[in-house]
């Protein structure tokens, strides 16, 4: 099986009413992690810069522009992986280095109308003391486990 490197940049979404905001994998679809909830994030193209890619990828995964946003690096050091299926249907084994942001948006999270793209048919708020309810990727329960958030209560 052939490897890729992959810099993977994604934002912790959060409304103003403290809600993070988590997408679902469309059933069958290609990437990592198929059946999980997501923080929206992907990978760097060639000439991006990290909040260049954030910026694209949150607009491309869930149609919100975060231009003006407060944009806040919380770690850039985890790596992981993972069996990835491309869109061409080769799997690959993907080393990704992963770069996770705070992104806070200025209204609550009913009042945010979302567009979801090609990798997602689901969404869902929830505030910190939830995310135990959901299964989420291997590298955001890491994540949240380091920032104190994630609770299995």
């Amino acid at each position: 099986m052939r490897t890729i490197q992959r810099e993977i940049v994604s934002g912790v979404i959060f409304s103003q009413d403290g809600k993070i905001l988590f997408a679902k994998k469309r059933a069958g679809g290609s990437g990592v992690y198929a059946d999980c909830w997501h923080i929206p994030g992907g990978g760097m193209e060639d000439g991006e810069s990290r909040e260049e890619t954030l910026a694209r990828e949150i607009r491309e995964e869930v149609g919100i522009d975060i231009a003006g946003c407060p944009v806040e690096l919380l770690d850039d050091t985890d790596t992981g992986v993972a069996e990835k299926t491309l869109k061409t249907g080769e799997t690959v084994l993907a080393e990704m280095h992963f770069i996770d942001y705070r992104v806070k948006l200025p209204h609550p999270a009913a009042d945010i109308r979302l567009t979801l793209g090609e990798e997602f048919d689901e969404y869902q708020w929830l505030l910190p003391t939830e995310l135990g309810r959901i299964t989420q990727t291997p590298p955001s329960v890491k994540l949240f486990t380091k920032l104190g958030y994630f609770s299995r209560d």
